[in-house]
Formats: structure tokens, C-alpha cells, sequence
């Protein structure tokens, strides 16, 4: 079970690049159509330097490149089978577009137990900076643990 000393736990960071076969291929499958996200010159009317990313996009451009996928579960000794997605936040700083290299820096920031011991909530912040060192974003992703129950 997951406790208190996993807060403050880093992970090893994840270097991803910002592709357009890439981006289009997460578009298409998403349905999304807005030209901004895939035309430059819609992109550049928009006040953009290159087509940006779509709000979500930072989650899955970083389970992408991993070297280790889902390495936190493994680090804190965490079954796959017993994890439920409980929240997801993106809080963006400036742009992410097409080009830009991005540096994902995964850190435990809270545990809690939930309904007596049952199920643990694990919060994991991960501030990405872009190849210039600029601070772009912060994800934040909660999971659920679901706890094995007393014998």
C-alpha cells in the first residue's frame, strides 16, 4: 500500500518532440477538425508560431515517450489491475506547437486514503518545460488504487 513517505518521489523525466504525423494521428483519432490545430497558416492567423496542441495532448505525448511506461506503478510497487484514471489537469503557461522539444518531470505531490483504507488517491504533477527552459505547463494526473481488502 501506497503512504505518505511516496510524496516528493521523482521519476525519471521524459524528453518528447512535438511531431505533426504524430499530432495529426492524435487529431484523427480525437475527430478533432480545427484548422488551427492542423494548418500552419491557421495556426500563424491564430497568433501562433507553429500549430499548437490540443489541451489533452501533453498525457499522451508523454506515456508516448517514456522509456519506462508507467514507471511511477512500478517505483511504488503499484498492480496495473487495480488502478482506476481518477482525474486529469492541464494547466498551460504558453504555447506547446509543432517543433517544440518538451521535458515532463513526474513527481508524487499527494497521498490519500479514502473510505477507510479501501483505495488510495495518488496525485502525480508533472511541470513540462520546452526547449528554451520556458515553463509551458503543468499536468496533473490523480489515480485510484484500489486497496487488496483485510483477510
Amino acid at each position: 500500500m501506497v503512504d505518505q513517505s511516496a510524496v516528493g518521489r521523482e521519476f525519471t523525466p521524459v524528453t518528447a518532440r512535438v511531431e505533426p504525423g504524430r499530432l495529426r494521428f492524435f487529431l484523427d483519432t480525437l475527430g478533432e477538425s480545427n484548422r488551427v490545430y492542423r494548418d500552419e497558416a491557421a495556426a500563424q492567423a491564430a497568433g501562433f508560431a507553429a500549430a499548437p496542441v490540443p489541451p489533452t495532448y501533453l498525457f499522451c505525448l508523454e506515456m508516448m515517450d517514456a522509456t519506462v511506461p508507467f514507471e511511477f506503478l512500478t517505483a511504488l510497487g503499484i498492480d496495473l489491475a487495480r488502478v482506476l484514471h481518477g482525474e486529469q489537469r492541464f494547466d498551460y503557461h504558453a504555447p506547446v506547437v509543432v517543433g517544440d522539444v518538451l521535458t515532463f518531470r513526474p513527481r508524487v505531490s499527494g497521498v490519500t486514503d479514502k473510505k477507510g483504507g479501501a483505495m488510495t488517491l495518488i496525485v502525480v504533477d508533472t511541470p513540462v518545460t520546452n526547449q528554451n527552459g520556458v515553463h509551458v505547463a503543468d499536468v496533473s494526473r490523480t489515480i485510484v488504487v484500489r486497496n487488496a481488502r483485510p483477510s
